[in-house]
């Protein structure tokens, strides 16, 4: 089994991080994470678990949806 974590990985914890440090996030942005850990057809386990990560803190209002 690989465990080496891909590029589209890498890419997602980026995006995720900034939007954990600024506490907001836009549609755009969401969107662009979305289609990051999608873009090679599947979604592994390291991009699930960033996804997770960051759907959970949108519930908890830790990451708050802007405008631009």
């Amino acid at each position: 089994m690989d465990n080496k974590i891909s590029d589209s990985s890498i890419r997602l914890r980026e995006m995720i991080e900034k939007a954990i440090e600024d506490h907001k996030i836009t549609r755009d942005e969401y969107d662009k994470i979305i289609h990051i850990a999608t873009e090679d057809g599947h979604i592994d386990r390291h991009e699930q678990a960033l996804l997770s990560e960051l759907q959970q803190m949108i519930e908890d209002k830790m990451v708050k949806f802007v405008m631009k």
